[in-house]
């Protein structure tokens, strides 16, 4: 099954508040949600204005900025947590409550029947009140598949607007998430959500299946920070959308995810990974000499995401003995030296033997060539 229309939850508010080294003023939340809502996403969800004092008047806050993305919330599957959040002026409840056997025994404590009361009760208060409301079961996939089945038929038999399904744990497999999603989308006519955490790197892989298998909703974080490893980061799901069909992911403005990594990577004090996609450092670096060859000829011979659709640029690194001469040629038509092929590829190999005996910078190029030109001016005159 292909990708079909979806929608983007963006948890950085939420999720991304649970990652340890997140302690995000009001400013710094007004700022993410309306980079967030400029950048295109369809949902902002906020902690739980049960966490804090401040939670709560942040929540309220966030609601009234009046942007075009939806503003979510994310309770306990409680009538105080969910009449709290009501009213706090969000535009939905994302409701959740432990449905596998280690949360029942040590979290929620809950049988099945009384996790289906609850649900339903919940869930007719919330829209009783005007609002979208989502129930997830958390730990879906340590879960009973009958027993979250039922928990989602129940739900929606009352108009729940979406389930959501949880791999809270980071346990899953991209097989696992297909059958599961495909499972719950023959049981349920309500839209599907997928959350999943990054604990064996699948969480991209895995956000990604579920669309495929029929999931409506996916959650993100910019950085992909939460609890522990976090979840699908925002930008490697776009990156996976784009690079199967550009005009998945047409409605957000690309240009703006440098930003939103560089922004968040500031406020909780981290790197941006030299590998994250898009955004690394070296996401549009060549340096093979065959590679660099083909680049530079026809980009997507080895790009499948093209740079300049993220407003960033390709980097084709000569400096170090794996170059080619293709690639000495384009830096010396940056340079505007005019120096023949058959020149060009001496000056190559005079590059590796040198970067052979110790480590060479693109100041090293340069010289060269220039050089090269010098000597070349002086034998003809």
């Amino acid at each position: 099954m292909s990708v079909q229309a979806f929608g983007i939850i963006e948890s950085t508010l939420r999720e991304g508040e649970q990652f340890v080294g997140a302690c995000f003023s009001t400013d710094q939340k007004i700022e993410i949600a309306r980079a967030l809502d400029a950048f295109g996403v369809e949902y902002i969800e906020l902690s739980s204005p049960a966490a804090s004092r401040q939670s709560l008047e942040d929540c309220r806050t966030i609601a009234r900025l009046g942007l075009r993305a939806k503003v979510l919330t994310h309770v306990r599957c409680t009538l105080e947590e969910a009449r709290l959040a009501a009213d706090t002026g969000v535009d939905g409840i994302d409701v959740l409550i432990g449905t596998s056997s280690v949360l029942r025994a040590f979290s929620d404590g809950k049988d099945i029947p009384t996790i289906i009361r609850t649900a339903r009760e919940v869930v007719r208060d919330i829209k009783d009140r005007g609002l979208e409301v989502r129930v997830s079961t958390e730990d879906s996939f340590r879960s009973d598949l009958q027993d979250i089945l039922r928990v989602y038929e129940a739900v929606d038999a009352v108009g729940v607007d979406r389930v959501g399904i949880a791999d809270t744990v980071g346990m899953a497999t991209p097989l696992q998430v297909h059958r599961v999603v495909t499972a719950v989308r023959r049981r349920v006519s309500c839209d599907i959500e997928f959350h999943g955490h990054n604990d064996s790197g699948c969480a991209i892989a895995n956000a990604y299946t579920a669309l495929e298998a029929g999931a409506t909703h996916v959650d993100t974080s910019i950085l992909g920070i939460g609890e522990r490893n976090g979840i699908a980061p925002l930008g490697g799901l776009v990156a996976r959308l784009y690079a199967t069909d550009r005009s998945l992911v047409s409605k957000y403005r690309l240009t703006m995810l440098r930003d939103l990594d560089h922004m968040i990577a500031e406020m909780v004090g981290v790197d941006i990974p030299f590998n994250n996609c898009i955004t690394g450092i070296t996401a549009f670096t060549h340096k093979a000499g065959i590679h660099a060859k083909a680049v530079l000829n026809h980009p997507e011979a080895y790009e499948i995401l093209s740079p300049q659709d993220f407003g960033l640029s390709r980097y084709i690194s000569i400096a170090h003995r794996l170059t080619g001469w293709n690639a000495i040629t384009s830096r010396a038509e940056q340079l505007n030296l005019g120096i023949k092929d058959d020149d060009l590829k001496v000056a190559s190999h005079h590059l590796k033997r040198l970067a052979d005996e110790k480590p060479v910078a693109l100041d090293d190029v340069d010289a060269i060539l220039r050089e090269w030109i010098g000597e070349h001016i002086d034998r003809n005159e």
